[in-house]
C-alpha cells in the first residue's frame, strides 16, 4: 500500500477538482466537464450570494456564469435536474443508469389507482399546452386529498404539485426550467433524445449498480474511505455490508486503488483513471495558490470528518440551525487559499442595489495573511461580486 503525507493528499484533492493551480476547467466545455467528473452536484435553491451548484462551478471554471449552468440545463439539455445525492443535477447522458429509481416511483403509485385520472389529464394538458407549474394546472387539481401526501410527502396534500413531482420521479417530466424557485415541468420526451429517455437499464445487476454508484463517488470527492459518510447519500441499498464488497470489487477490477495518509487510521482510495494528478501532487512542482469559497454541499466537502483529517478543517452548514446554536452566520462559506482553508466568509446580495456585502470573515487561527493572501483574497470577493451581477461590493 502506497503511503503519502497529508500535503500530498491535500494537493490531489485540490487538483482533482481544480481548486489549485491554473484552471482545470473554462467556460461552457469546462462547466460540463466537471460535472462529468463529479456525476453530480447538488442542487438546493437557497440563494443569498448564488445557489450551491452555481457556487460549485463559479470556484472551479474560468469564467463562469450562472448563464452557463442554465443553458446547459435549460436550452443545450447536456444536464438534467434528477434526483443523485438527494435534489441534483447530473449529465443528461447518464438518464438511463437511473431507470431502477423511476421504476420504483412508479410502482408507489400504481398503490393509488385513483390517481389515475389526474395523471392522464395533466400529460394532456401539459401536452397541449406546454409547460407548466403547479399553479398553472386547471381549476380540478385544486383539491386536497390524504391521497397526495402518501405519494409525495414533500407536496403535502396539493394535488398539482403532487402529480407534477410524482410525473418528474417517474422520469414522465422534467424540469423544464426554473424561474426563482418556482419549477417548470414540461414532457421528457420532447427534451431527451430517444435513445437516452428509452434506453435499457445498463446496469440491471443490484451490485453492478451499486459498483457504479461508489466508483462515481469516489471520483467526486477524490479520495474516499470506506466508511459511513454523508457522501453516500442518496444511493438505496448501500449497507456496511454492499459497500465493503463494492470496494472489493473495484479494487480486484483495477477500478480503485488505495493509498495509506499519514496520520489517518483508515485507507482512502482514488480512482485508477487519476493516477496522474496523483504523480503531480507527489512531486515537488509548485502550485499557484488561488482563494476560492466554497458552497455549502459541495462535492469536496460532502465527508466533512475526511476534510477534518486531511485539512484538519471543520465546516458545518448553519442554515437549518436555530440562530441561538450558530458560531458563525446563516449562509457561510468555507474560504479555500492554496493547500489550506483560511477560514470561512458571510456575504449577502442585494439585487436591487446590485451591492455584496461582506458582512464578515472568520480566519482560521494560526493562518498568516500575507500581502500575497490579501490580493488573492480580494481578487475571489471581486469575481464573488461579478458572478452575482454586483456592480460592486462593501466589507
Amino acid at each position: 500500500m502506497q503511503e503519502i503525507s497529508k500535503k500530498q493528499a491535500r494537493r490531489f484533492m485540490l487538483l482533482k477538482h481544480g481548486l489549485i493551480g491554473d484552471y482545470r476547467f473554462d467556460g461552457k466545455p469546462g462547466a460540463l466537464e466537471f460535472v462529468k467528473q463529479a456525476g453530480c452536484i447538488q442542487f438546493d435553491p437557497v440563494d443569498v450570494c448564488g445557489k450551491n451548484a452555481e457556487l460549485v462551478l463559479q470556484s472551479r471554471v474560468k469564467g463562469f456564469t450562472k448563464e452557463i449552468l442554465h443553458s446547459l440545463l435549460y436550452k443545450d439539455r447536456e444536464l438534467v435536474d434528477y434526483f443523485d445525492k438527494q435534489l441534483a443535477i447530473i449529465p443528461t447522458s447518464d438518464w438511463p443508469y437511473f431507470e431502477r429509481y423511476r421504476q420504483a416511483a412508479r410502482e408507489h403509485v400504481n398503490k393509488y389507482p385513483e390517481l389515475l385520472d389526474f395523471y392522464k389529464k395533466a400529460k394532456e394538458y401539459i401536452d397541449k399546452n406546454g409547460a407548466v407549474s403547479s399553479s398553472d394546472l386547471p381549476d380540478e387539481f385544486d383539491v386536497k386529498s390524504n391521497w397526495f401526501s402518501a405519494v409525495n410527502w414533500s407536496a403535502g396534500k396539493n394535488a398539482a404539485r403532487a402529480v407534477l413531482e410524482q410525473m418528474y420521479s417517474e422520469g414522465e417530466l422534467i424540469v423544464y426550467n426554473k424561474k426563482g424557485t418556482r419549477k417548470y415541468y414540461d414532457l421528457s420526451e420532447k427534451h431527451i433524445p430517444a435513445e437516452i429517455l428509452k434506453a435499457a437499464d445498463p446496469l440491471p445487476q443490484s451490485l453492478d449498480h451499486l459498483k457504479w454508484r461508489v466508483l462515481r463517488r469516489i471520483g467526486a470527492v477524490g479520495l474516499l474511505w470506506n466508511r459511513p459518510s454523508d457522501a453516500w447519500l442518496g444511493i438505496w441499498d448501500l449497507d456496511s455490508e454492499n459497500r465493503k464488497e463494492c470496494f472489493r470489487l473495484l479494487q480486484e477490477e483495477k477500478k480503485i486503488t488505495v493509498v495509506k495518509v499519514q496520520g489517518v487510521n483508515f485507507p482512502l482510495f482514488y480512482r485508477i483513471e487519476d493516477e496522474p494528478l496523483i504523480k503531480t501532487a507527489l512531486s515537488e512542482s509548485k502550485l499557484k495558490p488561488r482563494c476560492e469559497v466554497i458552497a455549502p454541499l459541495d462535492c469536496f466537502i460532502w465527508d466533512r470528518k475526511l476534510i477534518k483529517e486531511i485539512f484538519d478543517y471543520y465546516y458545518a452548514w448553519e442554515i437549518y440551525h436555530p440562530p441561538s446554536k450558530r458560531q458563525y452566520g446563516h449562509y457561510v462559506l468555507p474560504m479555500l487559499y492554496g493547500e489550506t482553508f483560511a477560514g470561512r466568509l458571510e456575504a449577502s446580495v442585494d439585487r436591487k442595489s446590485k451591492i455584496m456585502t461582506v458582512k464578515n470573515i472568520w480566519y482560521e487561527e494560526g493562518f498568516k495573511q500575507t500581502k500575497a493572501f490579501k490580493i488573492a483574497e480580494n481578487s475571489c470577493i471581486k469575481r464573488l461580486a461579478k458572478f452575482n451581477d454586483c456592480i460592486s461590493f462593501t466589507r
